[in-house]
């Protein structure tokens, strides 16, 4: 069995934005040269997110507006957390996000459902964060 490690690097400039990384996924399973197996995607920052889903800017919008309502940014003194920073709502906006996603590889191929892509979610930008992608297989 083969197992292949690549971390991607971010610095999103806003505080909160989505990026598309199926592409770099597609390259660092290339790289890997597994053929059948599983790739795990994983936000390594508690302020941000991995997941799929469509890449449609009106669904983006749907998500920054609805996270927002469920875990405002303000006004940050609502949160117990803040005490030292104001990033409460990030990590309630990654917990509601997730992690990681985990995807099957099927002849060399990222073996998607319609429509599917891999995203960053960050909710506390300004600052570098990384992704690990983790292939194993055959």
């Amino acid at each position: 069995m083969k197992s292949y490690r690549k971390e991607l690097f971010f610095e999103i400039p806003s505080r909160r934005g989505f990026v598309n990384i199926t592409p770099d996924c597609v390259q660092a399973l290339s790289e890997s040269g597994v053929r059948e197996g599983l790739m795990l995607v994983n936000a390594m920052h508690i302020t941000a997110s991995v997941f799929i889903n469509d890449d449609e800017s009106g669904l983006h919008q749907d998500y920054e507006t609805w996270l927002e309502r469920l875990a405002p940014h303000e006004p940050v003194g609502q949160y117990a957390h803040n005490t030292f920073e104001d990033n409460a709502d990030a990590h309630m906006k990654r917990q509601i996000m997730g992690r990681e996603v985990v995807v099957a590889v099927t002849e060399g191929r990222l073996d998607f459902g319609t429509w599917e892509q891999i995203f960053y979610g960050e909710f506390d930008g300004r600052r570098q964060k990384r992704v690990l992608i983790k292939i194993v297989g055959e």
